[in-house]
């Protein structure tokens, strides 16, 4: 078992602005809100202080803003123990998430800005640090070419490769082919069905379903991994959990069923408190959990 997995991810860096209303303006109207914050987000990000914080040598690549966002999102990430020096800053505007909670929906603008910077020839400029890992962690929030470049030479490095495809989009076969695990939710496997082999698609799919857990195929058997009952508080994150805790638990050489369950674990007690990273658990925090879960 390696107690100090090195996990690389390549992905998306947001700040999260948001805006709780008790009502919504209409066109040309301005109305006074309720409450503003700022939060660190991205899937990438989010995903990366997952993995940190239950215990993983974690190193983010990725791009920030020449705004004031930028190294406030580096100083966060510095914080959680993540390696930042492949998080490089570029002429353009930090990725944001413009978020309007009104009545606990959410309307949601993305402005990648920077995270358009993450393309082919950025990757290969990283190559090594991919080469020297033992899992590697892709979302869909930069271009897909960054993304192919990442999985090219994951795959010529052997190291294990997870996608998150997240936001859904259409997905050449070639892609899917260098993937070892994705990790869709039950709208984007539906989509994702539609112009994939599904037989190939059995082989990899571990498919997340919020309160009912997840599933995953061996053979032709279907396993399902149940979720564990806690006292939800806010859902936001709670997948980017999922998927750091299963990458962990597979780079620790667990099986993929245990692995499933971890993330189950990490993303449950990631619903306990509110916001993304806020509300991430710990190793220790994750290990008492399973532990009173048995008892």
């Amino acid at each position: 078992m390696n107690p100090k997995p090195k996990i690389t991810i390549v992905g998306s860096i947001n700040m999260d602005i948001v805006t709780i209303t008790d009502q919504l303006p209409k066109m040309g109207e301005t109305l006074i809100g309720k409450q503003f914050k700022m939060n660190p987000g991205g899937k990438g990000a989010n995903q990366a202080v997952a993995a940190a914080r239950l215990g993983a040598d974690v190193r983010m690549i990725g791009c920030v803003g020449n705004d004031s966002f930028g190294p406030v999102l580096k100083q966060n990430m510095q914080k959680e123990g993540i390696d930042v020096t492949n998080v490089e800053p570029v002429t353009d505007s930090t990725g944001t998430a413009t978020i309007i909670v009104y009545q606990g929906d959410n309307n949601i603008i993305i402005v990648p800005g920077a995270n358009h910077h993450v393309n082919a020839a950025f990757v290969e400029s990283k190559r090594d640090v991919i080469a020297d890992s033992d899992v590697l962690i892709l979302q869909l929030e930069i271009p897909l070419d960054g993304v192919q470049k990442a999985l090219e030479i994951a795959k010529e490095h052997h190291v294990k490769v997870i996608l998150n495809p997240a936001p859904i989009c259409e997905l050449p076969a070639e892609l899917i082919e260098k993937v070892d695990f994705l990790t869709p939710n039950e709208h984007e496997y539906a989509l994702l069905q539609k112009g994939l082999d599904e037989k190939e698609l059995k082989e990899k799919v571990i498919l997340t379903k919020g309160s009912q857990g997840v599933a995953f195929y061996q053979g032709d058997q279907e396993v399902s991994i149940p979720a564990y009952s806690v006292k939800v508080v806010d859902t936001t994150g709670a997948g980017d959990s999922f998927n750091g805790g299963f990458a962990v638990a597979l780079s620790r050489g667990i099986s993929v069923s245990e692995a499933c369950r971890y993330g189950n674990a990490v993303a449950a007690l990631s619903t306990t408190k509110l916001g993304a990273q806020t509300g991430m658990p710990t190793g220790e925090e994750v290990e008492v959990f399973i532990k009173g879960m048995k008892g």
